[in-house]
């Protein structure tokens, strides 16, 4: 097994080494966290769309469909029941207002259901509280060099060069 930048897992690395493989994580962090607000942005305006399209269809129903719908409707149940014409009528109109009811319903779930969703808050949230946490990190204390023993200090030379 190896760190993120091919070294070995436990072996001693340098500063530099561990800054850059924190610097390459927490980029791939900021960008993993982007992709996911872009993903869930893209599924509240899917669910957006249908709600728009849902009350489209409840309009285009509603206009188009009145005139022929209505006569249509009206003359046949006048020929199946034989009831007056303008009962015929004002049954056939209250079909189409039921239609588009239903589709307005339809339009009403799904707009409520995009509301709901706080998918970019969340991810949002999340990215504040990384940058919180990586301002309130304070490197480790590093002891003088005078406190060190010379074999530390003929170390720390042989690893930096």
């Amino acid at each position: 097994m190896s760190a993120p930048d091919g070294s070995p897992v436990g072996a001693e690395r340098s500063i530099g080494q561990l800054f850059a493989s924190a610097t390459t994580e927490l980029s791939a962090l900021v960008h993993d966290e982007i992709a996911l607000a872009k993903a869930q942005l893209k599924q509240d305006v899917r669910r957006g769309a249908v709600s728009g399209g849902a009350f489209s269809g409840a309009g285009a129903v509603l206009v188009f469909s009145l005139p022929m719908l209505n006569f249509a409707l009206a003359y046949g149940i006048r020929t199946w029941s034989g009831w007056n014409l303008a009962v015929c009528f004002l049954l056939s109109f209250a079909a189409n207002v039921l239609v588009a009811g239903v589709l307005a319903l339809i339009g009403v779930a799904f707009a409520k259901k995009t509301q709901k969703s706080k998918g970019p808050q969340k991810v949002a949230a999340s990215m504040k509280e990384t940058a919180v946490v990586l301002q309130n990190a304070k490197p480790h204390p590093r002891p003088e060099l005078e406190d060190r023993a010379p074999e530390a200090i003929e170390a720390v030379a042989r690893s930096s060069s």
